[in-house]
């Protein structure tokens, strides 16, 4: 199981979105996500966000929520618990990226991109002023195959 932290930057009704076209044998190749990674030694998931929007953009958050776990249960890449933030307040100058292509996407733009199913969940949950939530998505290859928002199953359309 590992541990993932995922940022979406805000500014001017846009996300920060990394668009995921140079590693090779990359999960999220070719999709849009938003800015995170991977856990290091004795880190929280706020440590983890707070480095990764720093390595992976240049800029440095000043405040952020943490908005919720995602819990990915997937056939082919095992389990993640992603921790899920949202900022707006940040400063530094924004950089390329070795992971892929940096962009300021419009949010009502955002859904019709190449994402992850279970992103499009997510992704409206953060433009709510819903609670901190708990959303367990399972994936059989790429396709989601079951969505349970805070213990409650969701209807896949």
């Amino acid at each position: 199981m590992r541990n993932t932290s995922l940022v979406h930057l805000e500014k001017d009704g846009c996300y920060l979105m990394l668009h995921r076209v140079r590693k090779d044998n990359d999960e999220n190749r070719d999709k849009w996500v938003g800015i995170g990674g991977k856990f290091e030694p004795g880190e929280s998931p706020e440590d983890c966000a707070v480095r990764e929007v720093r390595e992976e953009t240049g800029l440095t958050m000043r405040s952020w929520s943490y908005r919720g776990i995602v819990t990915f249960v997937s056939d082919e890449w095992g389990t993640e618990y992603m921790h899920l933030f949202h900022s707006a307040d940040f400063s530094g100058a924004l950089r390329d990226c070795d992971e892929g292509v940096l962009e300021w996407v419009d949010k009502t733009r955002l859904l019709t991109l190449p994402i992850w199913e279970g992103d499009r969940i997510f992704l409206r949950l953060l433009d709510t002023d819903v609670p901190f939530f708990s959303l367990k998505l399972c994936y059989t290859g790429d396709s989601l195959t079951r969505a349970v928002l805070n213990g409650e199953a969701l209807t896949l359309s």
